[in-house]
């Protein structure tokens, strides 16, 4: 059994989550997210999750070619990104999976399979 836990973020919803000027440059924003989630595997997210973590960031639409850094893989949904996420924790075996996200549909779909979930100022915390 894996017991590194598997955090996955859904990086539109969390990107979308401030209104910061993303709509610009979704690519450069969801890069930036990316850039931010770097240390998280090392020093997790206290007090919920302890390291080591798993990150990853699934990006659709224009962050498509966000690429993946030491640190953080990246999943280029190849259709709807909330699928991707659920492909992900169906697939994350027994470990703890937790997700980000504040899309409430998605929010129900994952946790039927069993994963948590946060909402972006969680992470962002």
């Amino acid at each position: 059994m894996e017991s590194t836990p598997l955090l996955i973020v859904d990086a539109a919803n969390v990107v979308g989550s401030r209104p910061d000027g993303w709509w610009r440059d979704r690519a450069g924003a969801t890069a930036r997210l990316r850039d931010t989630l770097v240390p998280v595997g090392g020093r997790g997210v206290p007090p919920e999750v302890s390291p080591p973590v798993e990150v990853v960031l699934v990006v659709e639409g224009a962050a498509r070619d966000v690429p993946g850094v030491d640190g953080v893989r990246v999943v280029a949904a190849d259709g709807c990104g909330d699928d991707a996420v659920v492909e992900l924790v169906a697939t994350g075996g027994d470990r703890r999976r937790v997700v980000v996200t504040a899309d409430r549909a998605l929010r129900d779909r994952v946790t039927a399979l069993g994963a948590e979930v946060y909402g972006p100022r969680w992470l962002r915390g």
